[in-house]
């Protein structure tokens, strides 16, 4: 009961809403429900979060694309959404004709596929989208971060042939376990295989879980079985993670589907020249929605983000006016490596200065007075030792020498 007691309490002190408004990342506004503004700082976060997986994303052979944000309406019919999740959808008319804002990017990746002949020298497809997307959520269950209206995915969809689905499922779990690893989160895996109602023949159904099930073994993960909870057009891998509250959020999902490529017709040509052949997707994110993840990494650091991701990394805090032409040169030199660094400007004493930048998050407080100015040094703090009531491990280094310790840690994702 205390162990339970202490969980809700400290989940309300790191609720993402309060920490967004204390350090202003983000807020909402009637006129747009469901819809984030991110503040400056807030920015800083979300794209770091996307730079992050751009950054790995040229490592891993996948390939940016850009598609539209809305849609005729016979898009949707055609891949079944307008049927089966219409409600969800915004949709309007325009010159005498319907179209829809897209909540999800696998339909028009299809058409990318599609829009020329495609070999099998060419597969796998890894195409990945950071579009906008949109759905209908009701009024009283926007929350927060956590749900939303309008949100961006970092959305990949794999086209590739059928003895190819071990391989890139493989591929898929490796990245999203280098991915958790850098902030820190745990996880666990669970099968979902075929349900009552599903669409296909059932040896093509066994013949995918089987991979699932093969690529899960290679993984060398513990996983779940979790029979019949699959989506209707193929088995589906669901990834758990745990954060530091022991709560469970999920996040990632590797899906098959075999639908998708017969209804938008999609094929490729094999090595027999006269001989066409029909790709699976696999439809992946880590992330999903950038804005849930970002709720649930700012509860999970309690807003105490690391230095790579960190929207205030340093603060110089010159100890006099005296010395903010210094301070100014210093921050020159930091900022110009690409580092976030401000100047604590106000007239207040030098200890209020240090205890305000801890409270705000600063990773790195750099002191600079007369010796650092001879010495073209300056004094360093850190967060930390506020955060963990430890005594203050003051040292003077040199700027280069700061920067270098910088350079390492956004390098080495800390």
């Amino acid at each position: 009961m205390k162990e339970w007691q202490h969980i809700q309490e400290e989940a309300a002190k790191r609720d993402h809403r309060i920490i967004g408004k204390d350090q202003e990342l983000f807020f909402f506004h009637p006129y747009s429900p469901g819809s984030a503004f991110f503040l400056p700082h807030g920015a800083r976060i979300y794209n770091k979060l996307l730079d992050f997986l751009k950054g790995e994303y040229k490592n891993r052979g996948y390939q940016e694309v850009l598609t539209p944000n809305i849609f005729n309406t016979t898009l949707w019919e055609t891949s079944g959404h307008w049927q089966n999740y219409q409600e969800n959808m915004f949709s309007f008319e325009c010159d005498k004709t319907k179209y829809a804002l897209k909540p999800m990017n696998c339909p028009g990746h299809c058409l990318v596929f599609q829009h020329r002949s495609r070999s099998y020298r060419e597969l796998p497809l890894r195409f990945a989208d950071f579009g906008v997307l949109h759905r209908n959520e009701l009024h009283g269950a926007l929350t927060g971060l956590t749900r939303v209206r309008r949100f961006q995915q970092d959305d990949a969809h794999i086209f590739c042939p059928p003895d190819l689905i071990q391989q890139e499922i493989r591929g898929c779990l490796d990245f999203m376990r280098f991915v958790y690893g850098k902030f820190g989160f745990s996880f666990s895996l669970e099968l979902s295989t075929r349900p009552e109602k599903f669409l296909g023949e059932v040896s093509v159904w066994d013949k995918a879980e089987g991979d699932l099930k093969v690529a899960l073994e290679q993984f060398g993960h513990p996983w779940k079985l979790n029979e019949g909870d699959g989506a209707f057009y193929g088995p589906k891998i669901d990834i758990h993670i745990q954060d530091a509250l022991k709560r469970s959020h999920q996040c990632a999902t590797v899906q098959l589907d075999f639908q998708l490529p017969i209804r938008f017709n999609l094929e490729f040509s094999s090595e027999k020249e006269d001989q066409s052949l029909r790709p699976v997707i696999i439809h992946r994110a880590i992330f999903g929605s950038v804005e849930r993840f970002m709720a649930i990494l700012t509860e999970h650091t309690a807003g105490k983000w690391p230095f790579w991701l960190s929207p205030r990394q340093v603060v110089i805090i010159p100890v006099s006016e005296k010395f903010l032409k210094y301070a100014e040169a210093v921050h020159e030199q930091i900022h110009q490596k690409g580092f976030y660094v401000d100047i604590e400007r106000s007239d207040k004493t030098l200890q209020k200065k240090i205890r305000e930048s801890q409270l705000t998050q600063y990773n790195y407080l750099l002191v600079v007075g007369e010796k650092e100015e001879k010495e073209n040094t300056v004094c360093v703090r850190t967060r930390e030792e506020r955060d963990q009531g430890k005594e203050a491990k003051v040292y003077s280094c040199s700027v280069s020498e700061i920067v270098q310790t910088f350079e390492k840690l956004r390098d080495e994702f800390q």
